[in-house]
């Protein structure tokens, strides 16, 4: 694996992460991930790269609702960067940050359709329930991830 390095993201950096996101999901993905992730939550999110070029993200954040716990809202890794732990790489380094910042659990969300994205999360330790049905509105099922650090 070439070196990366992962640093904290920048709001600066949303426009690279959504101009590759359709092309590494191999769909309309971008959407789901407007600038105020990046403008409010830049600071618990990361960003990892190759030189100049963008290889993998994670956009994160510790609620301000719940104070006990983090929430992985988006997370990326290019194909060419897929299955070198770049991602659990990513997760490590979030999870490091949560506990620092007092949190004891890290959840997300993803599609039941979804296997790969939930076989990596049950890789690495999150419990996995659902679906749960309307979860994310009508018709919007979601399998929900759990981390207890």
């Amino acid at each position: 694996m070439p070196d990366v390095s992962i640093r904290t993201a920048r709001p600066s950096d949303h426009l690279r992460i959504i101009g590759v996101c359709d092309a590494w999901w191999g769909r309309p993905i971008a959407d789901v991930l407007p600038r105020l992730f990046l403008d409010h939550f830049h600071t618990s999110s990361l960003t990892a790269e190759v030189g100049e070029e963008l290889a993998g993200f994670l956009v994160g954040f510790a609620s301000p609702s719940r104070p006990e716990e983090a929430y992985v809202h988006f997370v990326g890794v290019a194909p060419e960067h897929r299955r070198s732990g770049l991602a659990s790489r990513l997760y490590t380094r979030l999870t490091k940050v949560a506990r620092v910042d007092g949190r004891s659990v890290v959840r997300a969300v993803t599609s039941p359709v979804n296997a790969r994205s939930i076989a990596f999360h049950r890789a690495l330790g999150f419990t996995v329930t659902g679906p749960h049905t309307d979860h994310d509105g009508p018709g919007e099922d979601r399998m929900v991830l759990e981390l207890r650090l």
